[in-house]
């Protein structure tokens, strides 16, 4: 039986801020439990919800030496879904009402996390043959290995995997508080291992030190590589690329399932979707004040309103849009300039633009199922859940070929047939302005070809047990069997 820890700063249900958290909470329930003890260790947050924290059993506590100070340490269980869950209690650094706050609190608290998590396995008696990091805020650990932790017969020979979900995040801070916060030796701080540019970085560290290093699509996993998509790190990237590949990440199927789902107006399949799937969208017209029409061609949009995600295309092209007979619904937060410029062409547009500029699950899952395309022009895209999302309720997504997006959504092709989406090359307004009116075109003109592309899109699997046989295989191949 083969023991694996999970190690990440969010996790659904208890604690999310983006898809890391749905990563960490989906996949550890898709392996084989006869072969896999897989469990997971998060913070114990204050703003978690009180019915999470009611559940939770106290385990044990100790005090721990970080560098000059010693530091309360209390570790809380839990089961839920058939998966242990263990979460780290420290009232001081997990106060708050979000996860995250200041960076330069941020270093403090997950340099705290990473040591408390490795120093509560031998309190829990359990002993990881790999443990999967996630992300910079765990990024320490694999260093923190190789340092004080070598010494006890406990934890030689545990591997290490780490996960790059978002490279652009790093956890970066200048040396000397970092030595200070973490008590690593002089010796880690060189260009070749912790240091970058002047500063401490603690993915960089992971990334040296880790066994295993996978991220969350093939084509992400080669971008990365590059000057432009490597963050600085494309060096070191190439250097480790025999230790470094993509896999992409799933969505939970139950979850997102348009069959079962609660939140719609109509739930629907991949059988009748040509009768029931407009309702939805007659129901989101209304509840959103658009113009109620089946024959206008409904296009979604929920993400972060960020640079990341495109939002310079979009507005720019905006007007141009909006002069087709089309609608647009869109959901989320993020720079106040996109905020902004979706408050205004709602105003201008009235019945053709709805800007809900907060976040809310209920909507969303209606936005999936109720449009007709859903557009991701993303800059980068490591791997991208919404167009999975959309993919499972059959809203045709329209994206820009990169990262994960690449992988999982096939361009139509109108010769042969074959395609689940639409998508262009370049990182440009007006090719994605073109790719929309085609879209539109096939949907106004081809009504059949467009139902195919929705039997396409519903027919693939993003489930998660793809995902897991292939993190299987990266055990399997770490831990030497």
């Amino acid at each position: 039986m083969k023991k694996i820890l999970f190690v990440a700063s969010e996790c659904v249900p208890f604690i999310k801020t983006g898809g890391l958290a749905d990563v960490v909470g989906s996949l550890p329930k898709c392996f084989d439990k006869e072969y896999f003890d897989v469990r997971v260790i998060v913070p114990k947050y204050m703003c978690m919800k009180e019915e999470f924290k009611n559940q939770m059993q106290y385990r044990a506590h100790f005090y721990m030496e970080m560098n000059w100070r010693s530091q309360y340490v209390g570790i809380l269980e839990m089961q839920y879904d058939g998966i242990t869950y263990y979460f780290i209690d420290n009232e001081y650094y997990f106060a708050g009402p979000k996860p995250y706050g200041n960076i330069y609190e941020d270093i403090e608290k997950f340099a705290f996390f990473s040591r408390a998590a490795l120093s509560a396995l031998p309190v829990l008696d359990f002993r990881p043959d790999i443990i999967h990091c996630h992300d910079w805020q765990t990024g320490l650990i694999p260093v923190y290995l190789k340092d004080t932790f070598q010494q006890g017969e406990f934890f030689r020979g545990i591997k290490t995997v780490m996960t790059i979900h978002n490279l652009k995040f790093q956890g970066v801070w200048d040396m000397k508080t970092v030595k200070d916060i973490t008590g690593l030796p002089s010796y880690f701080f060189t260009p070749d291992k912790l240091e970058a540019y002047g500063d401490a970085n603690y993915l960089k560290g992971g990334l040296v030190y880790a066994d295993a290093i996978t991220t969350v699509s093939n084509t992400y996993a080669e971008e990365i590589k590059t000057a432009f998509y490597g963050e600085n790190l494309d060096g070191l990237l190439n250097a480790r690329a025999n230790s470094l590949r993509g896999i992409l990440n799933g969505i939970d199927y139950d979850e997102y399932n348009p069959e079962t789902d609660k939140y719609i107006a109509k739930n629907y399949n991949a059988k009748n979707f040509r009768k029931e799937k407009a309702k939805n969208k007659r129901a989101l017209q209304e509840e959103l004040g658009l113009e109620v029409n089946d024959k206008k061609f409904l296009i979604g949009i929920v993400s972060r309103l960020t640079d990341q995600k495109g939002f310079d295309l979009i507005n720019y092209m905006m007007d141009e849009i909006c002069q087709q007979d089309l609608q647009i619904a869109v959901l989320g937060t993020g720079e106040e300039k996109y905020e902004n410029a979706f408050r205004y062409f709602a105003w201008k547009y009235p019945g053709k633009v709805s800007a809900n500029i907060y976040y809310s699950e209920a909507l969303s899952h209606k936005i999936y199922a109720g449009c007709d395309a859903f557009l991701m022009p993303s800059l980068f895209e490591p791997c991208g859940l919404s167009q999975l999302m959309s993919l499972r309720y059959g809203t045709v997504p329209i994206v820009r070929e990169t990262g994960g997006l690449k992988d999982t959504v096939w361009p139509y092709n109108e010769f042969e047939g074959t395609g689940t989406g639409f998508s262009f090359a370049n990182y440009n307004a007006h090719e994605m302005f073109n790719t929309i009116r085609y879209a539109h075109s096939v949907y106004i003109e081809k009504k059949r070809e467009w139902n195919k592309i929705i039997d396409r899109a519903m027919a693939a699997d993003f489930s998660w047990k793809a995902s897991a046989m292939k993190y299987q295989e990266l055990y399997d191949w770490l831990a030497g069997f």
